[in-house]
């Protein structure tokens, strides 16, 4: 049997693999944009390019750690939709803009605590449970606000969704991303809660008999996951300047495939925040060439959906094939 020092290493070679693979599609992504299109490297399109993943990221880095402890949040990008629809009503209500955020984060994060709580109480997946408050929280959101829209936001407000940082291309809502990727990333990596969501989507019985507390912290993580993605929904209403109860529909799949596609297992117990960095770039620099090269938002659906597959089917393929390889080799041992 491997010793855990030597399991250990594996897992950090197959991560380097993986996130070296990354690396390259990147570079071929960014010269096919660059094919594809003159405009591709100018400063205007690298800053619509980075703006345009923001909410997604955003949405991303918390999700990373819950499917790193082996369970996922659908209704992430509905608590982004009911987030832009309460800003907007509570905004015509007349509350002062920075009350008006404050609200929305507290909802976010109770939507989190909604998730994680049925989740923990009652034992049940977070994959059907986010399935029933994804139609829950996009159902709110209607309720809210119906099919009209509210845009008579703050010009000081709406600026920093549109606006860039003085003397660069990095649209202001980008430094959120930043930000948050440092604090997600050294909370995955390089502290004892980190480590104990890779103990617990390895293992959830193990990890509970060595003391980590695995109710208290899954309910975090939905907390974050729902506080992130209220954020998201901020973010996504001041660069539109619009509130709707539609804002974000389908982003939940774009999420996912960016955390999966950057090598975290949907198994959980495996992945690094680098990867889902690396994966959140590529789905960008990919999505935005194949709208400058006038491809249809079917087609983006399309190639959303093939990274998703891939990202599950080839770890499986490459599994399968080091295990056969093995007991090949087994095999051959007199």
């Amino acid at each position: 049997m491997a010793k855990p020092d030597s399991a250990l290493s594996t897992a950090r070679r197959r991560h380097v693999q993986w996130e070296t693979m990354l690396v390259v599609v990147l570079a071929v992504s960014l010269a096919a944009g660059r094919v594809l299109s003159p405009m591709f490297l100018s400063s205007a399109n690298l800053s619509n390019m980075l703006a345009d993943f923001t909410e997604i990221a955003l949405i991303a880095l918390p999700m990373t750690l819950v499917i790193v402890a082996a369970e996922i949040d659908l209704s992430v990008a509905s608590v982004l939709g009911a987030s832009s629809a309460l800003m907007g009503v509570l905004w015509h209500m007349g509350l002062p803009m920075p009350l008006v955020i404050a609200l929305v984060l507290a909802f976010g994060t109770l939507a989190g605590l909604l998730n994680g709580l049925v989740i923990v109480r009652f034992g049940l997946p977070s994959l059907a449970v986010t399935i029933g408050t994804l139609a829950l929280f996009r159902g709110l959101a209607y309720v809210l606000l119906g099919d009209q829209a509210i845009a008579d936001f703050p010009a000081s407000y709406t600026a920093f969704g549109i606006e860039t940082i003085a003397g660069t291309f990095l649209p202001m809502p980008f430094v959120l991303v930043i930000a948050g990727a440092i604090v997600f990333t050294v909370l995955l990596q390089a502290t004892p809660f980190g480590r104990s969501l890779y103990a617990i989507g390895a293992n959830p019985t193990a990890a509970q008999f060595s003391g980590i507390d695995v109710a208290k912290t899954k309910l975090r993580l939905f907390m974050m996951a729902g506080a992130m993605a209220a954020l998201a929904g901020v973010v996504y209403t001041l660069r539109f300047t619009s509130a709707r109860g539609d804002n974000g529909e389908g982003f939940e799949l774009s999420v996912i495939a960016a955390v999966l596609f950057g090598g975290v297992s949907i198994f959980g117990g495996r992945g690094s925040m680098i990867g889902v960095l690396l994966s959140l770039v590529i789905i960008g620099v990919l999505r935005n060439a194949l709208t400058l090269a006038d491809v249809s938002s079917e087609t983006l659906t399309i190639v959303t959906g093939a990274l998703l597959l891939s990202s599950v089917l080839i770890p499986n393929l490459v599994a399968r094939w080091r295990a056969a390889r093995e007991k090949r080799l087994m095999a051959q041992l007199p």
